[in-house]
């Protein structure tokens, strides 16, 4: 009985636990108002939001990528993320932002 008991358990909480996930990594969102195009520094972003999740380029130019996905069985998931395009002289020249 009590192993009967433990598996129906197991089984009902098991897909509770796979059906949650987390993709990227989080970022303080409340200092992107910090952030001013021709004039925040590529280290000043460092600083503020730390190492980027993503990185890349877009016409030449280098792009720093912070975003985080997360999703369970139950409810709405929560996504938000921050692109930021530096210039040659790692300046920022454009960012944007979105979340749900």
């Amino acid at each position: 009985m009590k192993l009967l008991r433990t598996i129906l358990l197991s089984l009902f909480i098991l897909p509770l636990a796979v059906g949650c996930g987390t993709v990227g990594k989080d970022f303080d969102s409340s200092k992107i108002t910090k952030i001013q195009n021709n004039l925040t520094t590529q280290l000043q972003v460092l600083d503020w939001f730390g190492v980027p999740y993503k990185e890349g380029t877009e016409n030449r130019y280098t792009m720093w990528t912070y975003q985080v996905d997360t999703w369970q069985a139950i409810g709405e998931g929560q996504s938000k993320g921050l692109v930021i395009l530096f210039d040659e002289k790692n300046i920022v020249k454009a960012h944007r932002y979105e979340s749900n």
